[in-house]
């Protein structure tokens, strides 16, 4: 069994893991129940440096710098991928599991059918979404050339356009043109019919030959609009043309029929012979039907939902250009917005123009802004986890007008941010209603690089300006997390700050200890050389001299050689399994004593160099001359403070010499803050030695002997 597996056994298996997250050196698990694990038994796994039951039946196991590749293994492993927990409750906070719980909270969570509907409606777009979005791009150059004059009416048939432009105009109008038949496929596939299939049947009413039938037609009219009809079959069966590009409505009701039929003709024909005649079957069945039924069908489903919203947008453009944005935080967790993109390529191809881009252009912005606010939060608070989550987001925002890493990610998370969202979609959309609302020639995501693609650039540059810094200024000004939130936030940096602080202290001690290796190398080198040439006893003296020069920090821990470090600061010494932090109290980090200090200076306890510093103040490793590495952890949680009530003395790097001041720090920020005053010092590489103890009780004074160290034989 390998370590993960070990891990994951040690605390009782997948089906106890209610949560798994980590941090910078620490599994940190949420259990059904932490009250019978063998602590040891997880402390013998091999790359485990200790564990840590908590309150809550909460678990830390302390893995090091190879946390993540732990973490992984452990996601990795087929239990945790089978669902684990038969509560079924969330492993990782994944943004899967928000997108999943924002659903339970709607309809799609209490009405089955519903759900699957939307989950059809998505899994239908979202694999084509990113030739959506290298089209909108180039839709944009377009525009902005038109805007600039170097061209025509692009979006318009009818202008002539140079070879070369009606060349960069294909590469957009391809994805659209064709987008039935990439639709056709990904319906197909999510019903579970051959895609390939549903591929071939929307292809046929897609061939120019179909459109060009069109010649022998008749025109009708038929609920206002003229239609082309032929007949076909002796004038028994009428097959109306249309012209299907960008159509989006037809291929996904050819695939709703498609699935079912595609299943039931695998249940009833022969397993041997099901590769002829189920596709055979479903073509020769779904091929006229599509023609004459289904396709008609789309496209009058189609332009009914858009006549529908058009006739909103034409009795208040006003109205419509608020309601829009105010509905999308909304309609995206649930999926509600994939039959609005359908309508904005429907209205494209049949007006146009899209009448619904421009007001969603404020949510999105209103959603981006919220994201910069946290953004903003996370840098000022330190919160390392947050601001990569967010920075992601925001790029993903701003560049690819795409919400969902903000939205599953951050927003849903967090209960505060959806009001502060909605004042920057109701301020986005009214700026655009009180200019007369946005129309534009094309399907774009709306981003910074799509705003030349709207008809009226600079409101729809105001517009989503405002909808963007009024989220984000509530979100910076009134926060995005509850007291409680903050609260957590700051306790769990404290904890990854101590966590790198041990981390640094173990790779300086690794380094030096690579350096001693070296040393000896070269002394037993020279000792070698020194002793051929020894002619003489004086020769031999010489050696010896030689040898001894070359590493006098190894004289004070010689064989059985007993060091005593002096205490830092005037105070009480505290037996370390008394120091308030269960990761210190366990000897996770080291061994030592805590001490309760009476002065308000931290000073150095030896010679030696700083080889961690933190900028709060709180937190100093030294490695002492004599190869002790020693780390000072000023009072409990206190990294909290941001370096408020600390005076720093020493940067990383810093020779010092016994006595010297490192810090001065301020007990009345400190207690008045609740924070506990209780320093721990101690010893980071403890097993290069023999023994590390307490030295003193009660109160000591700062060169006072408190811990004392007996190097090994």
């Amino acid at each position: 069994m390998n370590a993960p597996a070990e891990i994951l056994a040690s605390i009782g298996g997948a089906d106890n893991v209610e949560n798994l997250t980590h941090c910078a050196t620490r599994l940190r698990f949420q259990l059904h129940d932490n009250s019978g694990i063998d602590e040891k038994q997880v402390e013998s796994i091999p790359g485990v440096m200790g564990a840590v039951s908590q309150s809550g039946n909460r678990y830390q196991v302390v893995i090091g710098g190879a946390v993540e590749s732990v973490y992984n293994d452990i996601m990795a492993l087929p239990e945790m991928k089978e669902g684990g927990s038969a509560t079924g409750t969330q492993k990782s906070g994944s943004n899967a599991d928000v997108k999943s719980a924002a659903k339970e909270k709607g309809p799609r969570g209490r009405f089955t059918w519903l759900d699957s509907f939307f989950d059809f409606l998505g899994d239908s777009f979202r694999p084509i979404l990113g030739s959506l979005l290298g089209a909108s791009l180039i839709i944009t150059f377009m525009a902005l050339m038109g805007t600039l004059g170097v061209i025509g009416n692009w979006a318009d048939p009818r202008t002539e356009l140079s070879p070369t432009w009606q060349f960069i105009n294909l590469c957009w109008r391809c994805v659209f043109y064709f987008l039935p038949l990439m639709v056709a496929y990904n319906a197909s596939k999510k019903l579970g019919a051959d895609p390939w299939i549903g591929f071939a049947v929307m292809a046929v009413v897609m061939l120019p030959g179909f459109t060009s039938l069109g010649q022998y037609a008749t025109h009708l009219t038929f609920a206002g609009s003229e239609i082309n009809v032929v007949r076909l079959f002796g004038g028994h069966l009428p097959l109306t043309i249309f012209d299907y590009g960008s159509q989006v409505f037809p291929p996904l009701l050819m695939a709703a029929v498609l699935g079912p039929l595609y299943k039931l003709l695998k249940k009833i024909i022969s397993p041997n012979v099901q590769l002829i005649f189920v596709p055979f079957l479903s073509m020769l069945i779904m091929i006229p039907l599509t023609a004459f039924l289904i396709g008609p069908l789309g496209v009058y489903a189609g332009a009914g939902l858009a006549n529908g919203l058009k006739a909103v947008n034409d009795f208040s453009p006003f109205i419509f250009a608020i309601l829009i944005p105010m509905l999308y935080p909304f309609m995206v967790p649930l999926g509600l917005h994939w039959p609005l993109n359908a309508i904005m390529l429907l209205n494209i191809q049949t007006l146009g123009f899209d009448f619904i881009q421009g007001p969603m252009g404020a949510w999105n912005f209103a959603c981006f802004g919220a994201t910069a606010g946290v953004l903003f939060l996370s840098v000022r608070d330190r919160d390392v986890t947050m601001r990569q989550t967010a920075t992601g987001a925001l790029a993903a925002g701003l560049l690819g007008g795409i919400s969902e890493p903000s939205l599953y990610g951050i927003h849903l998370r967090f209960k505060r941010i959806y009001p502060r969202i909605l004042v920057g979609c109701f301020l986005g959309g009214l700026v655009q209603g009180i200019g007369g609302g946005l129309t534009t020639n094309a399907f774009v995501f709306t981003s910074l690089l799509t705003i030349p693609a709207f008809s009226n650039i600079p409101l729809y540059a105001i517009s989503i300006a405002v909808a963007f810094f009024s989220s984000m200024l509530l979100v910076v000004f009134f926060d995005y997390r509850t007291a409680d939130e903050r609260a957590e936030a700051a306790k769990v940096r404290a904890t990854e700050d101590a966590d790198q602080a041990a981390e640094e202290a173990r790779k300086a001690s690794a380094e030096a200890h690579k350096a001693e290796l070296r040393a000896d190398d070269a002394e037993a080198r020279a000792d070698q050389a020194e002793q051929r040439a020894a002619t003489t006893t004086v020769a031999a003296e010489r050696a010896a001299q030689v040898a001894t020069a070359v590493a006098p920090a190894r004289t004070a821990l010689a064989p059985n050689a007993v060091t005593q470090i002096a205490s830092p600061v005037a105070g009480y010494v505290v037996p370390l399994d008394k120091v308030p932090d269960p990761v210190f109290a366990k000897g996770t980090v080291g061994l030592g004593v805590g001490i309760d200090p009476t002065g308000d200076t931290i000073t150095s306890p030896g010679d030696g160099k700083i080889i961690v510093a933190q900028d709060t103040g709180h937190a100093f490793g030294i490695k002492l001359d004599n190869g002790i590495e020693l780390l000072i952890h000023v009072g409990i949680d206190t990294v909290n403070l941001g370096g408020t009530g600390f005076d720093v003395h020493v940067a990383r790097g810093d020779r010092v010499t016994t006595g010297d001041v490192l810090v001065r720090f301020d007990r009345k920020v400190i207690e008045s803050a609740g924070y506990s005053m209780i320093t721990p010092v101690l010893v980071t590489n403890p097993r290069k030695f023999a023994s590390v103890t307490q030295a003193a009780q009660g109160a000591v004074t700062p060169g006072e002997g408190i811990i004392t160290v007996t190097a090994k034989q």
